[in-house]
């Protein structure tokens, strides 16, 4: 069992923070998923068409993470929040990248909503998860890079477990050690808004559209929501 917890500080900085953990147990990450593939497919033709095109750092859904990376010493037109980071990658190659089915489905509904994403894989996640400020004794080591090492900020909003931080800049960056394959079968999702009231019928709706796109590949999924209220729940 893995719990997963808002630390109170991280709660009374950021109220109207609404946090959905969409878990999946049984994960084929080596089968065709083709609700994906059409999903993604869709996207980049929207794009190409001209009748979509992916929020930018003028979008109040990214400005206020904008403003959250700079409340915790993040300059965040250096170091961008994911999906900012995706939605420019998106908007400047016309694709996104192809990586796994289980991250193309969580980069897809991204992107597509506004809103950051990510996973871990909960069998290298080691006792609970907590998002909270760092002390900057941490230590994190990058998404692609397992030899590097990295400590966190003071005061910089982390994810983290019992050995060390899952996320940098809040969600910014993924570790390497928790990162999701194709041989990843049991996994947590993570979309995020800062935005409730604004925003929340859209994280739900998105988190709902991931659970979708997962359900065929799965032998089980669930959703869970985080937030001030309900600062902790366990899977």
């Amino acid at each position: 069992m893995t719990a997963f917890r808002i630390a109170p500080a991280v709660a009374d900085a950021f109220p109207d923070t609404l946090i959905a953990v969409v878990t999946a147990t049984g994960l084929r990450g080596h089968e065709s998923w083709p609700s994906t593939t059409t999903a993604l497919q869709d996207l980049e033709q929207q794009l190409a068409d001209g009748t979509w095109q992916p929020a930018d750092e003028t979008d109040p859904r990214i400005e206020a993470w904008h403003t959250a990376y700079r409340s915790f010493g993040t300059n965040p037109r250096r170091i961008r929040p994911s999906v900012d980071a995706l939605g420019r990658r998106l908007t400047k190659k016309g694709t996104l990248p192809r990586i796994n089915p289980a991250v193309d489905s969580y980069n897809t509904v991204s992107v597509q909503h506004g809103l950051p994403a990510g996973a871990f894989d909960l069998d290298h996640v080691t006792g609970d998860v907590d998002i909270r400020y760092a002390d900057g004794t941490e230590e994190f080591t990058p998404l692609g890079e397992p030899e590097a090492v990295e400590n966190p900020k003071p005061g910089e909003i982390i994810y983290t477990d019992t050995t060390g931080v899952l996320t940098r800049h809040w969600n910014h960056r993924d570790a390497h050690r928790t990162r999701v394959t194709e041989d990843s079968t049991h996994v947590a999702f993570v979309l995020e808004t800062l935005h409730t009231t604004r925003d929340g019928h859209l994280l739900k709706a998105a988190a709902l559209e991931l659970q979708g796109l997962l359900v065929p590949h799965a032998e089980q999924t669930a959703v869970y929501y985080l937030s001030p209220d309900q600062p902790q729940f366990t899977i």
